[in-house]
């Protein structure tokens, strides 16, 4: 991720003008390797500042969650609370563009004499710490301790007197000589791209193949092997991106994939992509992490409680699928059913030739063309009217099981299909209250069984809401329960209604409120229909659409089964914005 030394440094100007000369407030860890402090601001209120030392998401920045905190305060939130809880923060430092934040705290030793107490985070992908240091520059605690085993370039326990990690020297990107870049980059032989990250200090993979992506015109190259030109346009890159940070015009951007995931973040407009990423702005650096990483999380954790769901159904949806096809062998073997009916027939219409003890008989089939001769096995046991009494029961078993059959498969095929859209609806969950919703739908229909004492349900959400740019009001269902209630009980009969054709997925309204909807408005509710569905990812996608009052659900169907008349077809490619 691009929470770079450059990155950092505009997050603690936006922290600096801030919180300077606040107070802390509380203090909380809500996870092992994330600590929340709550800070009483000057004109600013209350603000919480979150510090994650977590491999893969180390971050410091604003937050507006609301973290679930454990209800015994870990060790290392007890002694930040003992020794800056009621200090007063007086500055936060910044070695040049280190992924270091260093908060310095005015408070009180237990002599009641004034020290300053700074708390360091480290923001080094698997490396990354939070330390308390002491006013002698010892390290008092960290949340992750680091001994000599786990480390003989750096420890961190309590007591040792606090360094700072290993520095290589590299350029200041805000701040160089053209003459001294060039000179540094000649002797790469690497592509220009990582060839930058080595020689700048804080800047992040993606903005040097940005900065690659500029001067190359979309290609790579050695960074030894740049024209004129191209060194004239990395130079100046670089001057723009200085010039905006040092003007404070920069805007910072999350990168989302088409289907809707996260990719990276950035400080500065990014093109390498193209057409396949597209990019949602935010005002401050804060803004940005916040609303990345709390999506990420929720997703995950999420998804992480859904794990259980996901198992049941594929392996209801596995059994379903082998029965139903064992189903259809059996229905196939059924299917020479007629074979037994005319054997009957043959031998009652041919009695007088027949006698009991006889194994086999050869019959003129008057059946077909030309009364070709037909050789019938015959039970030596039975006489010639049991014989074909046996061949008609043959014939009956077989038209039964092929009815029964028939029926079963169809039936097999439907559940089948519910199980695809629970799936579906599961997959794009992101609250617990669409995991209870779900969970209390399966047990309706008896493949979960209810818990004794369950713990209270979360309040059931509201269907998805959105706004057309014709100012229609637009809404979908979470999952199945919703869509019925949104189609059969929400909708008004004039309203708009949408439905991916053939594919599992929400159902979509269109309140009309009296009025036309534009043909625009219909393609962004089809959209929204294509994006909350299975075939999320597609292209040209199929999505009918009819009024409400055409819509009817059919005595006995699953939840979310519906059939539809008058229908209209407008397809689409599904677009996150």
């Amino acid at each position: 991720m691009a929470l770079d030394g450059v990155y950092l440094s505009l997050i603690k100007k936006e922290l600096s003008a801030t919180l300077i000369n606040s107070r802390v407030d509380k203090i909380h860890q809500p996870s092992r390797d994330c600590v929340v402090i709550t800070l009483r601001t000057q004109g600013f209120g209350n603000k919480k500042l979150l510090l994650s030392s977590s491999a893969g998401t180390a971050r410091v920045h604003f937050t507006e969650r609301e973290p679930e905190n454990p209800k015994t305060p870990p060790m290392f939130c007890m002694l930040l609370r003992k020794h800056i809880g009621a200090g007063k923060l007086v500055a936060i430092r910044q070695d040049g563009f280190e992924r270091i934040l260093f908060f310095d705290f005015e408070a009180t030793d237990e002599l009641g004499d004034r020290v300053t107490l700074t708390l360091a985070a480290e923001i080094m992908g698997r490396c990354s710490n939070i330390l308390l240091i002491g006013p002698n520059g010892r390290v008092i605690d960290a949340i992750k301790r680091v001994s000599e085993d786990m480390s003989r370039v750096r420890r961190i326990l309590p007591g040792i007197e606090y360094t700072l990690p290993p520095k290589e020297e590299r350029l200041n990107p805000l701040d160089f000589s053209e003459e001294e870049m060039f000179t540094r980059l000649s002797g790469q032989t690497a592509e220009l791209s990582k060839a930058l990250v080595r020689v700048f200090e804080g800047i992040s993979p993606i903005i040097a193949r940005e900065a690659a992506f500029f001067a190359l015109r979309g290609g790579e190259k050695p960074a030894g092997e740049l024209s004129d030109d191209e060194k004239t346009r990395l130079s100046w890159f670089f001057k723009d991106v200085s010039g905006k940070l040092s003007k404070g015009e920069n805007r910072y951007y999350i990168l989302k994939e088409r289907d809707g995931r996260m990719r990276d973040f950035a400080f500065i407009k990014i093109n390498q992509y193209g057409s396949l990423m597209f990019d949602r702005e935010f005002e401050s650096p804060s803004a940005l992490l916040d609303a990345f990483y709390s999506e990420r999380d929720v997703l995950a954790q999420t998804k992480q409680r859904a794990d259980d769901l996901f198992k049941l159904l594929v392996s209801l949806s596995e059994r379903i699928r082998r029965r139903v096809s064992a189903q259809k062998l059996e229905l196939e073997e059924c299917r020479g059913r007629d074979e037994y009916r005319i054997k009957g027939d043959l031998i009652m219409a041919n009695l007088y030739k027949l006698e009991k003890g006889m194994t086999v008989c050869r019959l003129e089939n008057f059946y077909e063309e030309g009364s070709p001769e037909v050789e019938i096995s015959l039970d030596a046991r039975l006489t010639p009217s049991q014989n074909a009494q046996r061949y008609y029961s043959e014939y009956r078993k077989a038209d039964t099981a092929d009815k029964m059959l028939r029926g079963l498969i169809e039936k097999g095929e439907q559940e089948e299909k519910y199980i695809d859209s629970v799936f579906d609806s599961l997959s794009r969950a992101t609250q617990e209250a669409e995991l209870s919703e779900i969970r209390a739908e399966l047990c309706e229909q008896g493949y979960i069984k209810a818990r004794r004492n369950a713990p209270k349900q979360p309040k059931a959400l509201p269907p998805l809401e959105y706004t057309s740019s014709d100012g229609f009001k637009i809404l979908a269902g979470r999952n199945n329960r919703q869509n019925d209630m949104l189609t059969l009980k929400i909708a008004a009969k004039s309203d708009i209604w949408l439905h991916v054709r053939n594919m599992t997925g929400a159902h979509v309204i269109i309140r009309r409120d009296g009025l036309e909807p534009p043909e625009s408005t219909i393609i962004e509710a089809a959209k929204i229909a294509v994006k909350n569905s299975s075939a999320k990812n597609g292209s040209n996608v199929p999505v009918d659409y009819t009024e409400a009052r055409f819509v009817k659900k059919p005595s006995g169907a699953k939840p979310g089964m519906v059939i539809y008349t008058d229908q209209h077809t407008v397809y689409v490619t599904p677009d996150e914005e």
